[in-house]
């Protein structure tokens, strides 16, 4: 029996017209946005993003010897901690050839330029798949983890690390505030309007993303029955998966 996709969000209007042009378009805007990226990251996580990223990597149990996969590697913020931990095993994956270039730059980790939902590897190959902050660019939820249990191994795990909205209506008000109007406000004062683009973009697809519950629930679906959420700051999320034996 097939599955309807899931979306992470509905159709954004603002940026593209239909579900069909949504992979051209988030990969045009981090292309364009790619130079810029990393900088963004670091002020908007006020320069804990590093530590924070690591660490989830550690509780998740990446270890020296395992194999790992980031996809939507952007610029490398996972996968620099990735390969570190895992003794230089780890690949990156993503659309985006603007932040593959910017990746090189920094990461000499092996990158593969493509999409998680139809990732060019072969069954049970990794140990890990990891991906920060991307769940929302992609066009099926349902897709993208049928394929991670496809690539990781028996027993193998994935992480996710996302941004939640906060439970309350004032932190909503504040994630809105900093996230939706400051971030995008000093990206385009210090790197430009098509930085400023791809935050105002990212700020969107955060507060009309679907609930953790569904992503939890598309996970377990998947064949990660065990998948559970751990929540920082009460807006940082990082799902894991473990595929059984």
């Amino acid at each position: 029996m097939s599955v309807e996709p899931l979306p992470p969000h509905p159709t954004l209007g603002r940026y593209y017209a239909t579900d069909r042009e949504r992979s051209e378009f988030v990969s045009g805007i981090f292309d364009e946005g790619a130079p810029s990226y990393e900088w963004v990251c670091r002020v908007m996580s006020l320069g804990t993003g590093a530590q924070y990223r690591k660490q989830a990597l550690s509780r998740a149990g990446l270890e020296n010897g395992m194999r790992v996969l980031d996809v939507a590697t952007g610029t490398g913020l996972v996968l620099r901690p990735a390969s570190e931990l895992s003794g230089h095993l780890a690949t990156g994956l993503d659309p985006s050839s603007g932040m593959l270039r910017e990746c090189r730059k920094r990461c000499a980790a092996p990158l593969v330029q493509g999409r998680g939902e139809h990732l060019p590897f072969p069954s049970d190959h990794f140990d890990m798949v990891s991906m920060g902050y991307g769940l929302r660019h992609v066009a099926d939820l349902h897709a993208l983890f049928d394929e991670y249990r496809r690539v990781v191994k028996p027993g193998g795990r994935v992480l996710l690390l996302e941004i939640t909205q906060p439970a309350s209506a004032a932190g909503r008000h504040l994630n809105r505030f900093f996230l939706g109007t400051l971030i995008p406000g000093v990206a385009r004062l210090w790197n430009g309007p098509a930085a400023a683009r791809m935050m105002d973009y990212f700020w969107d697809t955060v507060e009309n993303c679907v609930s953790p519950e569904v992503i939890l629930s598309a996970l377990r679906g998947a064949g990660f029955p065990g998948a559970t959420r751990a929540v920082t700051g009460g807006i940082l999320s990082a799902y894991l998966g473990i595929r059984p034996r």
